[in-house]
Protein backbone atom coordinates (compact mmCIF):
# COMPACT_ATOMS: atom_id res chain seq x y z
CA UNK A 1 0.00 0.00 0.00
CA UNK A 2 1.39 3.42 -1.00
CA UNK A 3 2.26 5.83 1.79
CA UNK A 4 0.91 9.39 1.50
CA UNK A 5 3.44 11.98 2.60
CA UNK A 6 2.34 14.14 5.54
CA UNK A 7 5.42 16.40 5.48
CA UNK A 8 4.45 20.08 5.72
CA UNK A 9 4.52 22.09 2.52
CA UNK A 10 8.00 23.61 2.17
CA UNK A 11 6.70 27.12 1.47
CA UNK A 12 4.29 27.10 4.40
CA UNK A 13 7.03 25.88 6.73
CA UNK A 14 9.17 28.86 5.73
CA UNK A 15 6.20 31.16 6.34
CA UNK A 16 5.91 29.69 9.83
CA UNK A 17 9.62 30.29 10.44
CA UNK A 18 9.24 33.88 9.26
CA UNK A 19 6.23 34.49 11.46
CA UNK A 20 7.97 32.96 14.48
CA UNK A 21 10.86 35.39 14.03
CA UNK A 22 8.48 38.31 13.65
CA UNK A 23 6.90 37.56 17.02
CA UNK A 24 10.09 38.78 18.70
CA UNK A 25 10.00 42.36 20.01
CA UNK A 26 12.08 44.79 17.99
CA UNK A 27 14.83 45.02 20.60
CA UNK A 28 15.48 41.29 20.03
CA UNK A 29 14.68 41.19 16.30
CA UNK A 30 16.61 39.04 13.82
CA UNK A 31 17.00 39.16 10.05
CA UNK A 32 14.63 36.97 8.02
CA UNK A 33 15.43 33.25 7.54
CA UNK A 34 17.65 32.48 4.50
CA UNK A 35 14.98 30.36 2.80
CA UNK A 36 12.75 33.45 2.54
CA UNK A 37 15.11 34.57 -0.22
CA UNK A 38 16.00 31.26 -1.87
CA UNK A 39 12.89 29.06 -1.84
CA UNK A 40 10.80 28.77 -5.03
CA UNK A 41 7.90 27.53 -2.90
CA UNK A 42 8.03 30.70 -0.79
CA UNK A 43 8.12 32.84 -3.95
CA UNK A 44 5.02 31.05 -5.25
CA UNK A 45 3.16 32.04 -2.06
CA UNK A 46 4.42 35.62 -2.43
CA UNK A 47 3.12 35.79 -5.98
CA UNK A 48 -0.28 34.45 -4.97
CA UNK A 49 -0.81 36.27 -1.69
CA UNK A 50 1.07 39.53 -2.28
CA UNK A 51 1.68 40.34 -5.94
CA UNK A 52 -1.76 39.25 -7.13
CA UNK A 53 -3.47 41.17 -4.31
CA UNK A 54 -1.56 44.39 -3.75
CA UNK A 55 -1.26 47.68 -5.62
CA UNK A 56 1.94 47.68 -7.68
CA UNK A 57 3.61 50.82 -9.02
CA UNK A 58 4.50 50.91 -12.73
CA UNK A 59 6.16 54.35 -12.80
CA UNK A 60 5.46 58.07 -13.04
CA UNK A 61 2.27 59.44 -14.53
CA UNK A 62 4.34 62.03 -16.41
CA UNK A 63 5.71 59.21 -18.59
CA UNK A 64 2.14 58.78 -19.88
CA UNK A 65 1.42 62.43 -20.64
CA UNK A 66 0.33 62.12 -24.28
CA UNK A 67 -2.42 60.19 -26.02
CA UNK A 68 -1.13 56.72 -26.85
CA UNK A 69 1.75 56.76 -24.35
CA UNK A 70 2.03 53.36 -22.70
CA UNK A 71 4.02 51.34 -20.19
CA UNK A 72 3.98 47.57 -19.72
CA UNK A 73 4.43 45.40 -16.65
CA UNK A 74 3.89 41.83 -15.48
CA UNK A 75 2.07 40.56 -12.41
CA UNK A 76 2.82 36.92 -11.68
CA UNK A 77 2.75 35.97 -15.35
CA UNK A 78 -0.09 38.33 -16.29
CA UNK A 79 1.17 40.95 -18.80
CA UNK A 80 -0.31 44.42 -18.17
CA UNK A 81 -0.36 47.57 -20.28
CA UNK A 82 -1.23 51.05 -18.98
CA UNK A 83 -1.88 53.75 -21.58
CA UNK A 84 -3.29 57.23 -22.07
CA UNK A 85 -6.59 57.09 -23.96
CA UNK A 86 -7.94 59.65 -26.41
CA UNK A 87 -10.25 61.08 -23.74
CA UNK A 88 -7.25 61.67 -21.46
CA UNK A 89 -8.03 58.82 -19.08
CA UNK A 90 -5.43 56.29 -17.99
CA UNK A 91 -6.54 52.78 -18.92
CA UNK A 92 -4.98 49.49 -17.88
CA UNK A 93 -5.65 46.22 -19.70
CA UNK A 94 -4.48 42.68 -20.04
CA UNK A 95 -1.59 42.93 -22.50
CA UNK A 96 -2.55 39.69 -24.26
CA UNK A 97 -4.23 39.41 -27.65
CA UNK A 98 -7.71 37.86 -27.63
CA UNK A 99 -6.94 35.84 -30.77
CA UNK A 100 -4.00 33.47 -30.26
CA UNK A 101 -2.86 35.07 -26.99
CA UNK A 102 0.38 36.77 -28.03
CA UNK A 103 1.76 39.52 -25.80
CA UNK A 104 0.81 42.78 -27.52
CA UNK A 105 3.19 45.58 -26.42
CA UNK A 106 6.66 45.62 -24.89
CA UNK A 107 8.48 48.19 -22.74
CA UNK A 108 7.36 51.82 -22.98
CA UNK A 109 6.38 53.89 -26.02
CA UNK A 110 3.55 55.51 -27.94
CA UNK A 111 0.93 53.95 -30.24
CA UNK A 112 -2.13 55.07 -32.15
CA UNK A 113 -3.60 51.60 -31.81
CA UNK A 114 -2.58 48.42 -30.03
CA UNK A 115 -1.54 46.09 -32.86
CA UNK A 116 -0.78 42.43 -32.22
CA UNK A 117 2.67 41.59 -33.66
CA UNK A 118 1.50 38.08 -34.59
CA UNK A 119 -1.63 38.44 -36.78
CA UNK A 120 -2.28 42.21 -36.68
CA UNK A 121 -5.50 42.10 -34.72
CA UNK A 122 -5.67 45.67 -33.44
CA UNK A 123 -7.38 47.46 -30.59
CA UNK A 124 -8.29 51.08 -29.90
CA UNK A 125 -6.86 52.85 -26.87
CA UNK A 126 -10.03 51.97 -24.95
CA UNK A 127 -9.29 48.26 -25.44
CA UNK A 128 -11.97 47.43 -28.00
CA UNK A 129 -11.13 45.36 -31.06
CA UNK A 130 -11.14 47.55 -34.16
CA UNK A 131 -9.57 45.35 -36.81
CA UNK A 132 -8.97 41.65 -37.48
CA UNK A 133 -7.57 40.94 -40.98
CA UNK A 134 -9.63 38.54 -43.10
CA UNK A 135 -11.81 37.41 -40.19
CA UNK A 136 -14.96 38.50 -42.06
CA UNK A 137 -14.88 35.09 -43.78
CA UNK A 138 -15.72 33.42 -40.47
CA UNK A 139 -19.48 33.61 -39.95
CA UNK A 140 -19.20 33.05 -36.21
CA UNK A 141 -16.80 35.98 -35.68
CA UNK A 142 -18.03 39.35 -34.41
CA UNK A 143 -15.41 41.91 -33.47
CA UNK A 144 -17.85 43.66 -31.14
CA UNK A 145 -17.56 40.63 -28.85
CA UNK A 146 -13.88 41.39 -28.19
CA UNK A 147 -12.45 43.87 -25.69
CA UNK A 148 -9.26 43.57 -23.66
CA UNK A 149 -10.00 42.77 -19.98
CA UNK A 150 -9.64 45.89 -17.82
CA UNK A 151 -7.23 46.13 -14.90
CA UNK A 152 -7.70 48.48 -11.95
CA UNK A 153 -5.48 51.53 -12.29
CA UNK A 154 -5.09 54.54 -9.97
CA UNK A 155 -2.72 57.47 -9.52
CA UNK A 156 -1.27 58.90 -6.32
CA UNK A 157 1.26 61.73 -5.89
CA UNK A 158 2.28 61.45 -9.55
CA UNK A 159 2.68 57.65 -9.48
CA UNK A 160 0.66 55.03 -11.40
CA UNK A 161 -0.45 51.84 -9.65
CA UNK A 162 -2.24 48.72 -10.90
CA UNK A 163 -3.75 45.71 -9.16
CA UNK A 164 -5.47 42.46 -10.07
CA UNK A 165 -7.45 42.62 -6.82
CA UNK A 166 -10.97 43.96 -7.32
CA UNK A 167 -11.38 44.38 -3.56
CA UNK A 168 -8.15 46.24 -2.71
CA UNK A 169 -8.85 49.56 -0.94
CA UNK A 170 -7.96 52.62 -3.02
CA UNK A 171 -4.30 53.61 -3.13
CA UNK A 172 -5.06 57.03 -1.64
CA UNK A 173 -6.86 55.36 1.25
CA UNK A 174 -3.98 53.02 2.02
CA UNK A 175 -1.39 55.80 1.78
CA UNK A 176 -3.35 58.61 3.44
CA UNK A 177 -0.99 58.67 6.43
CA UNK A 178 2.06 58.84 4.17
CA UNK A 179 0.52 61.64 2.13
CA UNK A 180 0.21 63.67 5.34
CA UNK A 181 3.80 62.94 6.38
CA UNK A 182 5.30 64.18 3.10
CA UNK A 183 2.70 66.78 2.13
CA UNK A 184 5.10 69.73 2.21
CA UNK A 185 7.40 68.17 -0.40
CA UNK A 186 4.61 68.13 -3.06
CA UNK A 187 6.09 64.98 -4.57
CA UNK A 188 3.59 64.94 -7.41
CA UNK A 189 5.19 68.08 -8.87
CA UNK A 190 8.69 66.57 -9.13
CA UNK A 191 9.81 66.06 -12.73
CA UNK A 192 11.27 62.76 -13.92
CA UNK A 193 14.43 63.40 -15.94
CA UNK A 194 15.70 59.84 -16.47
CA UNK A 195 14.38 56.28 -16.55
CA UNK A 196 16.14 52.92 -17.02
CA UNK A 197 15.49 49.22 -16.52
CA UNK A 198 17.97 46.69 -15.11
CA UNK A 199 18.14 43.08 -13.95
CA UNK A 200 20.35 42.21 -10.96
CA UNK A 201 21.36 38.80 -9.65
CA UNK A 202 19.70 38.91 -6.25
CA UNK A 203 16.36 38.30 -4.59
CA UNK A 204 13.88 41.17 -4.76
CA UNK A 205 13.54 41.36 -0.97
CA UNK A 206 17.29 41.74 -0.45
CA UNK A 207 17.26 44.81 -2.68
CA UNK A 208 14.13 46.13 -0.95
CA UNK A 209 15.71 45.71 2.48
CA UNK A 210 18.93 47.34 1.29
CA UNK A 211 16.93 50.44 0.34
CA UNK A 212 14.99 50.45 3.61
CA UNK A 213 17.97 50.83 5.91
CA UNK A 214 20.80 53.33 6.03
CA UNK A 215 22.96 51.29 8.43
CA UNK A 216 25.04 50.16 5.43
CA UNK A 217 25.80 53.64 4.10
CA UNK A 218 29.15 54.38 5.80
CA UNK A 219 30.67 51.05 4.70
CA UNK A 220 29.08 49.98 1.41
CA UNK A 221 28.98 53.57 0.09
CA UNK A 222 32.27 54.75 1.58
CA UNK A 223 33.41 56.01 -1.86
CA UNK A 224 30.25 58.07 -2.52
CA UNK A 225 27.59 59.11 -0.01
CA UNK A 226 28.99 57.25 2.99
CA UNK A 227 31.21 60.07 4.32
CA UNK A 228 28.15 62.36 4.42
CA UNK A 229 26.02 59.81 6.32
CA UNK A 230 25.69 60.50 10.04
CA UNK A 231 23.99 57.48 11.53
CA UNK A 232 23.37 59.26 14.82
CA UNK A 233 21.10 61.77 13.01
CA UNK A 234 18.83 59.17 11.38
CA UNK A 235 15.31 58.57 12.64
CA UNK A 236 13.58 55.22 12.03
CA UNK A 237 10.01 55.38 13.40
CA UNK A 238 7.75 52.30 13.43
CA UNK A 239 6.18 51.69 10.04
CA UNK A 240 2.57 51.66 8.95
CA UNK A 241 0.41 48.91 7.45
CA UNK A 242 1.23 49.80 3.85
CA UNK A 243 4.66 51.43 4.10
CA UNK A 244 7.70 52.20 6.23
CA UNK A 245 9.98 55.22 6.21
CA UNK A 246 12.93 56.91 7.84
CA UNK A 247 14.35 60.42 7.88
CA UNK A 248 17.84 61.84 7.39
CA UNK A 249 18.33 65.51 8.28
CA UNK A 250 21.70 66.85 7.14
CA UNK A 251 23.55 69.22 4.89
CA UNK A 252 23.38 67.43 1.55
CA UNK A 253 26.41 66.26 -0.44
CA UNK A 254 24.78 67.77 -3.56
CA UNK A 255 23.35 71.31 -3.78
CA UNK A 256 20.08 69.82 -5.02
CA UNK A 257 19.78 67.72 -1.85
CA UNK A 258 18.59 70.78 0.08
CA UNK A 259 15.67 73.03 -0.81
CA UNK A 260 16.12 75.53 -3.63
CA UNK A 261 16.00 79.22 -2.52
CA UNK A 262 12.74 79.56 -4.49
CA UNK A 263 11.12 76.68 -2.59
CA UNK A 264 8.56 78.20 -0.22
CA UNK A 265 6.83 74.92 0.67
CA UNK A 266 9.51 73.58 3.03
CA UNK A 267 10.52 75.42 6.19
CA UNK A 268 12.93 74.88 9.06
CA UNK A 269 14.67 71.52 9.23
CA UNK A 270 12.47 70.19 6.41
CA UNK A 271 14.55 72.21 3.96
CA UNK A 272 17.39 69.74 4.51
CA UNK A 273 15.52 66.54 5.42
CA UNK A 274 15.47 63.50 3.16
CA UNK A 275 12.63 60.96 3.38
CA UNK A 276 13.28 57.34 2.45
CA UNK A 277 9.96 55.66 1.67
CA UNK A 278 9.21 51.98 1.14
CA UNK A 279 5.66 51.50 -0.16
CA UNK A 280 4.84 47.80 0.09
CA UNK A 281 5.59 45.59 -1.57
CA UNK A 282 8.01 46.96 -4.19
CA UNK A 283 7.96 50.75 -4.57
CA UNK A 284 11.02 52.49 -3.06
CA UNK A 285 11.52 56.27 -3.10
CA UNK A 286 14.26 58.62 -1.92
CA UNK A 287 12.63 62.05 -1.64
CA UNK A 288 14.88 65.04 -0.93
CA UNK A 289 13.93 68.73 -0.98
CA UNK A 290 15.58 69.08 -4.40
CA UNK A 291 15.44 65.72 -6.16
CA UNK A 292 13.97 62.23 -6.03
CA UNK A 293 14.86 58.80 -7.29
CA UNK A 294 13.03 55.51 -7.13
CA UNK A 295 13.11 51.77 -7.70
CA UNK A 296 10.17 49.56 -8.65
CA UNK A 297 10.96 45.87 -8.23
CA UNK A 298 9.64 42.73 -9.88
CA UNK A 299 10.95 39.26 -9.00
CA UNK A 300 12.37 37.15 -11.83
CA UNK A 301 12.48 33.87 -9.96
CA UNK A 302 14.25 33.79 -6.61
CA UNK A 303 17.69 34.76 -7.93
CA UNK A 304 17.02 37.80 -10.11
CA UNK A 305 15.09 41.05 -9.85
CA UNK A 306 13.87 43.37 -12.60
CA UNK A 307 14.31 47.02 -11.63
CA UNK A 308 12.58 50.13 -12.93
CA UNK A 309 14.98 52.93 -11.99
CA UNK A 310 14.15 56.60 -12.42
CA UNK A 311 14.47 60.00 -10.87
CA UNK A 312 14.53 63.73 -11.37
CA UNK A 313 14.29 67.17 -9.83
CA UNK A 314 11.95 69.32 -7.78
CA UNK A 315 10.24 71.96 -9.95
CA UNK A 316 12.40 74.82 -8.64
CA UNK A 317 15.58 73.07 -9.80
CA UNK A 318 14.00 72.23 -13.16
CA UNK A 319 13.32 75.94 -13.64
CA UNK A 320 16.85 76.89 -12.53
CA UNK A 321 19.26 78.05 -15.31
CA UNK A 322 21.67 75.32 -14.18
CA UNK A 323 19.05 72.52 -14.46
CA UNK A 324 20.96 70.56 -17.12
CA UNK A 325 24.07 70.47 -14.97
CA UNK A 326 22.10 69.42 -11.91
CA UNK A 327 20.58 66.53 -13.87
CA UNK A 328 23.98 65.29 -15.00
CA UNK A 329 25.44 65.56 -11.50
CA UNK A 330 22.51 63.68 -9.98
CA UNK A 331 22.59 60.86 -12.51
CA UNK A 332 26.38 60.46 -12.20
CA UNK A 333 26.11 60.11 -8.42
CA UNK A 334 23.18 57.68 -8.57
CA UNK A 335 24.97 55.47 -11.10
CA UNK A 336 27.95 55.21 -8.74
CA UNK A 337 25.71 54.49 -5.75
CA UNK A 338 23.80 51.86 -7.72
CA UNK A 339 27.01 50.10 -8.68
CA UNK A 340 27.92 49.88 -4.99
CA UNK A 341 24.44 48.64 -4.07
CA UNK A 342 24.53 46.03 -6.80
CA UNK A 343 27.77 44.57 -5.48
CA UNK A 344 26.34 44.58 -1.96
CA UNK A 345 22.98 42.93 -2.63
CA UNK A 346 24.45 40.33 -4.96
CA UNK A 347 26.97 39.41 -2.27
CA UNK A 348 24.15 39.05 0.26
CA UNK A 349 22.26 36.74 -2.09
CA UNK A 350 25.31 34.53 -2.48
CA UNK A 351 25.59 34.45 1.29
CA UNK A 352 21.99 33.55 2.15
CA UNK A 353 22.34 30.38 0.07
CA UNK A 354 25.29 29.14 2.13
CA UNK A 355 24.74 26.00 4.30
CA UNK A 356 25.91 27.80 7.43
CA UNK A 357 23.97 31.04 6.79
CA UNK A 358 22.07 32.17 9.86
CA UNK A 359 20.16 35.44 10.57
CA UNK A 360 21.67 37.82 13.13
CA UNK A 361 20.26 40.61 15.29
CA UNK A 362 19.03 43.78 13.61
CA UNK A 363 20.38 47.19 14.60
CA UNK A 364 18.15 50.03 15.78
CA UNK A 365 18.58 51.54 12.29
CA UNK A 366 16.96 48.49 10.70
CA UNK A 367 13.50 49.09 12.12
CA UNK A 368 12.10 49.34 8.55
CA UNK A 369 13.42 45.83 7.80
CA UNK A 370 11.63 44.51 10.89
CA UNK A 371 8.38 46.13 9.77
CA UNK A 372 8.82 44.79 6.23
CA UNK A 373 9.30 41.24 7.56
CA UNK A 374 6.13 41.58 9.65
CA UNK A 375 4.22 42.86 6.62
CA UNK A 376 5.32 39.81 4.63
CA UNK A 377 4.50 37.39 7.43
CA UNK A 378 1.04 38.83 7.95
CA UNK A 379 0.17 38.96 4.27
CA UNK A 380 1.26 35.36 3.78
CA UNK A 381 -0.47 33.89 6.81
CA UNK A 382 -3.84 35.61 6.91
CA UNK A 383 -4.60 37.64 3.82
CA UNK A 384 -8.17 38.18 4.91
CA UNK A 385 -7.11 40.08 8.05
CA UNK A 386 -5.98 43.72 8.08
CA UNK A 387 -2.25 44.38 7.81
CA UNK A 388 -2.19 45.89 11.29
CA UNK A 389 -2.65 42.47 12.93
CA UNK A 390 1.03 42.16 13.82
CA UNK A 391 1.78 45.80 14.63
CA UNK A 392 2.63 46.98 18.07
CA UNK A 393 5.55 44.74 19.07
CA UNK A 394 8.19 47.29 19.98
Amino acid sequence: MATVSTAPDAGQEIVRQLQSGCERPFNDARAMPPAVYTSPEFLAIEQREIFRREWLCVGRESALANTGDYVTADIDGQPIVVLRAEDGALNAFSNVCLHRMSVLLEGRGNVRRIVCPYHAWNYSLDGHLRGAPMMERQAGFCKDMYALPSIRCETWQGWVYVTLNADAPAVATQLAELATLIEAYDMGAYVETFYEEHVWDTNWKILAENFMESYHLPMLHRATVGPHSRLEEMECPPGSAAFNYHWITKEASLPIGNAHPDNTRLTGHWRKTTALLAIYPTHLITLTPGYFWYLVLQPVGTARVHIRFGGGLAPEFVADPNAAGYMVTLKTLLDEVNAEDRRGVQAVFRGVGAPLAKPGHLSHLERPNYDFARYLAQRMTDTAAPSTAMRGAD
